[in-house]
């Protein structure tokens, strides 16, 4: 299958193979490149390991809408807007120890269910970050402290 590129399209399309970092969308360009020097899809498939029918829907795929990556963006979000807000401002104000307990709130507040590790990464990408609480001794008392500080430079 020939097909024709420009010189530019052509360069553009090596530019985004050196640059891109997912070898998904590598091969699709290769596979472009590679079809538009006059190579046969059944070279192609065999140099870069794919099936031939893979080959010919990525040369089709991008004849038909230049499209070079792979649809798979994730799934829709579990929680409303309105409820993303109110959970975002509610760990905000209130501090909660772990994953499991904010799981446990967004059934108990909206009876929507998260999974630990679906959670954490929702919580990720809302710009939470884990911070381990510092520990405060059992026997700490702030009014005594500046006596023994002063106290312990006296001895030394």
């Amino acid at each position: 299958m020939k097909i024709h590129l420009t010189e530019d399209q052509k360069k553009a399309l090596e530019l985004m193979h050196d640059t891109t970092r997912d070898s998904r969308v590598c091969d699709r360009i290769k596979a472009v490149l590679l079809a538009s020097e006059g190579w046969t899809t059944q070279r192609i498939a065999q140099a870069l390991r794919i099936p031939e029918s893979t080959v010919s829907r990525h040369l089709k795929d991008y004849f038909s809408e230049e499209k070079l990556a792979p649809e798979n963006g994730g799934s829709e979000s579990r929680l409303l807007a309105e409820q993303a807000t109110e959970l975002i401002e509610y760990l905000t104000a209130n501090l909660m120890h772990t994953t499991v307990q904010i799981v446990a709130y967004v059934w108990a507040r909206w009876q929507v269910t998260f999974t630990v590790s679906g959670m954490t990464k929702w919580l990720h990408r809302q710009g939470f970050s884990y911070k381990k609480s510092m520990g405060v001794p059992h026997k700490f008392n702030a009014d005594k402290q500046p006596q023994f500080i002063e106290t312990y430079t006296n001895l030394t």
